[in-house]
């Protein structure tokens, strides 16, 4: 795959979702593609960090409107991301393929207690990410004004950020009950 795909798919859907995405939090160890992408929403202030539980526990409450994390996660993670996502903050994490329906069934029943919505959605070869929101859909919610209108992309817009949550059947059945939508 193409990694500008990769990176413009992992920050560009849950920025154009959110109201004002003025605080950015990406957790990596290897951000710069998607920090680059961040860079291009001129009103976020961002801040990249390598996924350490204490670096992220010294962070301040409800300070970041969106956080995109690479790192493998477990519910400490999660309860500390949700410390520190506002309360109308979007998450967007990595996880199993959606083959892996046990795994993805325990890590969606988790993320359950912080989010309202958790849907996955294809970041451009079949691979699926998580997004999970506190109070936007994304696709009810999305900024077209910002999604059309982002200098340089080379694969994101407003059409290509519905198609990506558009699912088959066979996922909707297995994960009845677990996605929220």
């Amino acid at each position: 795959m193409r990694d500008f795909i990769y990176a413009e798919m992992m920050v560009h859907v849950p920025v154009c979702t959110s109201k004002e995405a003025e605080d950015i939090l990406i957790i990596s160890d290897n951000a710069e593609k998607l920090s680059a992408e961040a860079a291009r929403h001129s009103e976020a202030n961002l801040k990249v960090i390598n996924c350490s539980l204490n670096e992220i526990s010294a962070l301040d409450n409800k300070s970041y409107d969106v956080i995109i994390s690479e790192m493998p996660s477990d519910e400490i993670f999660f309860s500390q991301v949700n410390r520190v996502l506002k309360d109308d903050g979007q998450f967007v994490t990595t996880h199993p393929s959606l083959d892996d329906v046990e795994s993805n069934k325990k890590l969606m029943i988790i993320l359950a207690k912080y989010f309202k919505i958790i849907m996955p959605y294809n970041i451009g070869d079949s691979s699926t990410v998580l997004f999970c929101s506190k109070e936007y859909h994304p696709t009810a919610d999305i900024n077209l004004q910002r999604a059309d209108m982002i200098d340089g992309l080379n694969y994101y817009n407003s059409d290509i950020h519905y198609a990506a949550f558009a699912m088959g059947n066979y996922i909707r059945k297995e994960y009845l009950g677990f996605i929220k939508n």
